[in-house]
C-alpha cells in the first residue's frame, strides 16, 4: 500500500478517493468533506472492509483510500486481504471503533497511513486527507535522477554480544538521515532480532512469512512486510516464538536482498555468523562486510576465522575489522597491538565503550549514533558510515571507467577468448 520509497504508478489516471464504510453517520461526515475537498460524494460506498476487497479486486485502487473495520472480526487479516487487491502507492486510511494500541500499531506496521477513531469528526478526517495528499505530493528519492550505486552493506558479530546489531541499526540511521539516502535494515536473526527493539518498534511477521512462503515476496509485499522507522529508514525483523521452527533453504533471504535492493538505495543485513556457513550465497552481492569484534583472545580466534571464510567465498567484499565497546581507561584483555598482530591486519576504527549513551539510546529507543550526537562513540559511528559510502562508490567508480575505457580492440579480444581453438569467429555483417 502506502510506502514512500515506491511512488504510485500512473496516479493522475486513478481516482483520486474512494471509501467503504459501515454506517450512515460515517458516510454523511465523509461526504460533507469530500465535497471540501473536490471529490465526488458518490465514491462513498457502503460495506465496510468487504466490499471494499470485492471491489478493488476488479477495479483499479485510488490514490487515497478509506476503509471501515467495524465490521472487521480480525482487522489485521482483512487488512492484509485488502492489500492483496491494493495496487503499490495506494494511501489507506482506516476507521474503527477499538481504541488499542497495539492494534494502531499493528495496522501502522501492516502498510496503512491512519487509523482513526469512531465517530470521526470533519477536521480529523481534513487533517487525515491533507497528510495523505503530502504523501502523494512528496518528492520521492527514485525522481531525483541521482544516479548512485546501491550500497549493500553486511554486519557481523564476530561473537555474541559484541554489539554488531547495535551497530548495524546506527549505520542504518546513519546512511538514512545523514546521507539522505532511503533504507532497510534486514534482520536475520529470527528469533532474537533487535533491529525493531533498538529502534522502538514492534517487528510485525514480514519476516516469518517471507521465509515461510518465500513465493510471495514480490515488490507490494515488502511495502506490505517493512515496518517504518522514518522517511528514510525501514526495518524487517523478527520475534519468532521460540517454539517456532523457521526452517528454510535460504531462498527467501536471497529474494528478499533482490526485492530490498531494487527498492531502495542502501541495505544493512544484520547477520548472525552461524548462517555464513549455513546460507553462504547471502554474502554474494553485499560490497562490504563489517566485522565487529571485542579485544579478547576468543574474539582474535574467531575474526581470523571469519576473515579466512570470507577471502574464499566473498572475495568482492571489502571488509572492515571493528573493535567495539573498548574501554577509554584501564586495560583490555588483549592490547590493540597484539589483537593486530593474531589476526595479521590492521583494526579500521575504534568504537569506544560508552556506558552513558549506550544507556540514552536504550531508553529513548533510538540508534546509538542518534543518542550520540557529538559524543566520540557518534563520530566513529559517522566516519564507518562515510568509510562505507566512499568504498562502494569507488568500486562502482572504476568499474564505469573499465566499462567506459575499453577500446572495442580490448571488447573483440574478450570475445575471442570465449570462442574455442581451432574454430574462427565470423565477421560481423
Amino acid at each position: 500500500m502506502n510506502a514512500p520509497w515506491n511512488p504510485a504508478r500512473g496516479a493522475a489516471l486513478r481516482e483520486p478517493f474512494n471509501a467503504y464504510v459501515s454506517d450512515e453517520m460515517t458516510a454523511e461526515t465523509l461526504r460533507s468533506v469530500a465535497i471540501e475537498l473536490g471529490w465526488l460524494p458518490e465514491k462513498v460506498n457502503k460495506g465496510g472492509l468487504r466490499n471494499a476487497v470485492q471491489s478493488l479486486s476488479v477495479s483499479a485502487s485510488p490514490n487515497i483510500l478509506f476503509v471501515d473495520l467495524s465490521e472487521s472480526g480480525d482487522p489485521l487479516n482483512d487488512i492484509n486481504a485488502l492489500a492483496e487487491v491494493c495496487e503499490p502507492g495506494t494511501i489507506v486510511i482506516a476507521a474503527g471503533q477499538v481504541n488499542d494500541v497495539r492494534l494502531y500499531r499493528d495496522l501502522i506496521a501492516s502498510g496503512i497511513q491512519d487509523y482513526l477513531l469512531k465517530p470521526l469528526n470533519p477536521d480529523q478526517l481534513r487533517d487525515a486527507f491533507g497528510q495523505a495528499q503530502a504523501t502523494l505530493s512528496a518528492p520521492k528519492h527514485v525522481e531525483s535522477g541521482i544516479d548512485r550505486p546501491h550500497v549493500m552493506t553486511a554486519v557481523i558479530g564476530a561473537r555474541g554480544g559484541v554489539g554488531a546489531s547495535t551497530i548495524a541499526t546506527s549505520l542504518a540511521w546513519l546512511f538514512g538521515e545523514k546521507s539522505n539516502r532511503s533504507t532497510a535494515i534486514l534482520d536475520l536473526d529470527v528469533h532474537f532480532g533487535t533491529g525493531a527493539l533498538a529502534l522502538d518498534l514492534e517487528p510485525g511477521r514480514g519476516l516469518t512469512d517471507a521465509i515461510e512462503n518465500p513465493s510471495r515476496i514480490d515488490g507490494l509485499f515488502i511495502e506490505r512486510a517493512l515496518v517504518r522507522a522514518s522517511d528514510k529508514l525501514s526495518v524487517l525483523s523478527a520475534e519468532a516464538p521460540l517454539s517456532q521452527a523457521m526452517l528454510t533453504d535460504g531462498s527467501a533471504f536471497f529474494q528478499l536482498q533482490e526485492e530490498l535492493r531494487a527498492a531502495f538505495e542502501c541495505t544493512v543485513i544484520d547477520l548472525p555468523r552461524n548462517m555464513l556457513v549455513q546460507h553462504p550465497h547471502l554474502l554474494q552481492e553485499v560490497q562490504a562486510a563489517v566485522i565487529v569484534t571485542e579485544l579478547t583472545l576468543a574474539a582474535a580466534r574467531d575474526v581470523i576465522r571469519i576473515l579466512s571464510w570470507l577471502k574464499s567465498n566473498a572475495p568482492q567484499s571489502r571488509v572492515l575489522v571493528i573493535a567495539n565497546r573498548v574501554p577509554t581507561t584501564g586495560a583490555s584483555e588483549v592490547s590493540r597491538k597484539e589483537f593486530e598482530s593474531s589476526i595479521e591486519r590492521k583494526i579500521d576504527l575504534i568504537v569506544p565503550l560508552d556506558i552513558k549513551v549506550a544507556a540514552q539510546a536504550a531508553k529513548l529507543g533510538k540508534p546509538m549514533a542518534e543518542a550520540g550526537k557529538g559524543s566520540k562513540v557518534g563520530q566513529a559511528l559517522i566516519d564507518l558510515s562515510n568509510r562505507l559510502l566512499a568504498t562502494v562508490e569507488e568500486v562502482a567508480e572504476r568499474d564505469r571507467d573499465a566499462d567506459k575505457g575499453k577500446s572495442l580492440l580490448g571488447k573483440l579480444g574478450d570475445i575471442k577468448a570465449l570462442i574455442p581453438k581451432g574454430k574462427k569467429a565470423k565477421s560481423p555483417a
